[in-house]
């Protein structure tokens, strides 16, 4: 979507440290397992800088855009696994199952607004800490129960998750109806729903999971968001004429992170299913997002040029996170079919050298931006997130097989409470007036959090 998430009201401030100590410059040799950790290892430190608990009342909140959260502690996780440094661990484990609040479904109490995209990259972060076999907290919800939490919340038929009233399915990009996204249906919110129930059929081995991936993707090419002819994912459809179902026209906006949620929702099914109807899916959505954002002009690395080129990504502080999950997305894929990895690393390396030379900002470990053309001087915490993400995906080349996401199948723990996301929640806290800027556009996405 327009830069999911980007609107906020927040209560707390992101306490910013300085970056003025560790590794300058992040020098990387991709040929070399102990170079790549040590950037790795940089690029890391970077990112956790950015982040202080607020006190410890709220651990894993982010003021600036609560899913950044979410898209932190999946960075800090894909580090974990490609390096087995554990310097992050406990801060992740507690943010993380405080966020996932009382109902285990990632919608805590003190957050109004939480859009379906936002909840769903919180659940992805706890499937990949089931799938990574990362230490369950000794009490409170498993991270399986927290990622089942959100698969339970978006199948709900109560007007927040899958939704037949319009467009003959699919999730509304927003829960609430005061929020001005709530007419679209968007693709990064289906599609991370469709990887979410596939890693989860893949993770426990229970078809219910795939039937409902099964049924998002039918869905998402019924109305184009998903074109399995030209395999072009578009950025969003809604109420309207034009388009089937009752819907509009597709907004054809591309950006990296909606291929990317359809692609590794398609690798899991495959993994899960050994269906080949999967891998095909997988690899044609592969060339297409290969063919969509690895330009030559940009020296073949990844790039969001929908708004990379015009600093819009840097303005609205979204859009540099969506390359970096989409290349971890690539190396998980990777992992669970290793036939597709010699495809994948060639277009890894070459992003993660642009990476490399893009995070020596000011001769600092500070990431910029843009991967091509060296540091552009756009640091914040999101770029930084972005190239922790790149130095971990680069590690699959030299991860054996027992680093492959695991299920059930395959040491997996199982332990979850299937009824999170449907427990009996507190009272919700009052909706806030709906201002002038909250009516002004539906690429502008309201999350307000009410101070306890």
């Amino acid at each position: 979507m327009r830069f999911q998430g980007a609107g906020h009201i927040a209560i707390a401030a992101l306490r910013i440290l300085p970056l003025t100590t560790h590794v300058y410059a992040l020098n990387l040799d991709i040929n070399n397992q102990e170079s790549i950790k040590d950037a790795g290892s940089t690029a890391a430190y970077n990112m956790m800088t950015w982040y202080k608990e607020n006190g410890t009342d709220n651990p894993g909140f982010i003021s600036r855009s609560w899913w950044t959260g979410a898209a932190l502690f999946l960075a800090c996780l894909n580090y974990w696994h490609a390096t087995n440094d554990t310097t992050y661990n406990e801060e992740v484990s507690v943010g993380m199952q405080h966020q996932g609040g009382a109902n285990g479904d990632y919608i805590p109490s003190w957050a109004v607004g939480v859009g379906n995209d936002d909840q769903m990259f919180w659940g992805l972060a706890a499937i990949t800490a089931a799938e990574y076999k990362f230490p369950n907290r000794p009490t409170g919800d498993t991270w399986l129960t927290l990622a089942q939490g959100v698969f339970n919340s978006q199948v709900a038929p109560n007007g927040k998750g899958w939704d037949t009233t319009i467009c003959g399915g699919g999730l509304r990009w927003q829960k609430e109806i005061w929020q001005s996204g709530y007419t679209m249906k968007n693709a990064v919110s289906n599609g991370g729903f469709f990887m979410l129930a596939a890693r989860l059929a893949w993770y426990t081995q229970k078809e219910n999971f795939a039937v409902w991936a099964e049924k998002v993707w039918d869905w998402s090419t019924a109305v184009n968001l998903v074109n399995n002819k030209t395999w072009e994912v578009a950025d969003s459809v809604r109420e309207g004429t034009g388009g089937p179902n009752g819907c509009s026209l597709p907004d054809h906006t591309r950006w990296t992170y909606n291929y990317g949620t359809y692609l590794s929702g398609a690798a899991y099914m495959y993994a899960y299913s050994n269906d080949t109807k999967w891998l095909n899916i997988t690899n044609n959505l592969m060339d297409a997002l290969f063919t969509t954002f690895f330009l030559p002009q940009h020296g073949g690395v990844i790039t969001d040029w929908r708004c990379e080129a015009s600093g819009e990504c840097y303005k609205d502080a979204n859009g540099p996170l969506f390359k970096g999950l989409t290349v971890s997305w690539l190396a998980d894929i990777a992992l669970i079919i290793p036939s597709l990895a010699e495809k994948i690393l060639p277009k890894l390396e070459v992003s993660a050298v642009g990476a490399a030379n893009s995070c020596t900002g000011d001769n600092q470990n500070l990431c910029g931006n843009r991967w091509y053309g060296g540091y552009d001087g756009q640091n914040q915490m999101e770029n930084a997130i972005s190239g922790s993400q790149m130095m971990s995906a680069i590690m699959v080349k030299f991860l054996g097989s027992s680093s492959k996401p695991v299920s059930t199948a395959t040491g997996g723990n199982a332990t979850s409470d299937p009824s999170a996301g449907t427990r009996q929640s507190a009272a919700p806290a009052p909706l806030p007036p709906i201002t002038t800027a909250d009516k002004a556009g539906a690429g502008i996405l309201v999350v307000v959090f009410v101070a306890e």
